[in-house]
This record gives C-alpha cells, sequence and structure tokens, in this order.
C-alpha cells in the first residue's frame, strides 16, 4: 500500500476529483480529503491510498503540479506519521 501526500489543493477539490484524477493510473484503495473539524471546509490537502507501487509512482510524476479545481497540485509519497509526545508545558509559574 502506496500512501500519496496530495497538497495545495483547491478548496473547492472534492473527493471524487482525486479519485477520478489517481483512477487513471490504477486502482485507489482511499482518499482522505482533509477538513477542519470547525468549519467542514478542505484544509487543502489530502492523502490517497494505492494498493499497486508501480502505479502509485506513476501517479506521483504524472500528476505533480498538474491542475485539479484550478489549482496546480503538489502530489508525493506521504511521510511517515510521526508521533507527537503527549502531555504539554505548564504555562506560567510553577
Amino acid at each position: 500500500m502506496t500512501n500519496i501526500y496530495v497538497g495545495n489543493l483547491s478548496y473547492e477539490a472534492s473527493q471524487e476529483e482525486l479519485m477520478e484524477a489517481f483512477g487513471r493510473y490504477g486502482a485507489v484503495s482511499n482518499v482522505n480529503l482533509i477538513v477542519d473539524r470547525m468549519t467542514g471546509r478542505s484544509r487543502g490537502f489530502a492523502f490517497v491510498e494505492m494498493p499497486n507501487s508501480a502505479e502509485a509512482k506513476k501517479a506521483i510524476e504524472e500528476l505533480n503540479l498538474t491542475k485539479v479545481a484550478g489549482r496546480a497540485m503538489t502530489v508525493n509519497e506521504a511521510r511517515p506519521k510521526q508521533s507527537r509526545s503527549g502531555g504539554g508545558g505548564r504555562g506560567g509559574r510553577w
């Protein structure tokens, strides 16, 4: 499974448009368009999962800097998710 990062997306881009664009290069198992929790509006990036690594590589090469919904998107293989340390510092005095 290859996880692909899609950035610089138009806020008007839909999951269906991404599915169609990446589907031209092979099977797409999932499209996760990231939206703001408060507004429900797109945050301008997404993740696309493709089961075949050769098809995913071809999609990355062909779709990087192409336009979807009127805006050139950035497409590359997603980096593994970094684990964030829990807890935060204390504010103010101790």
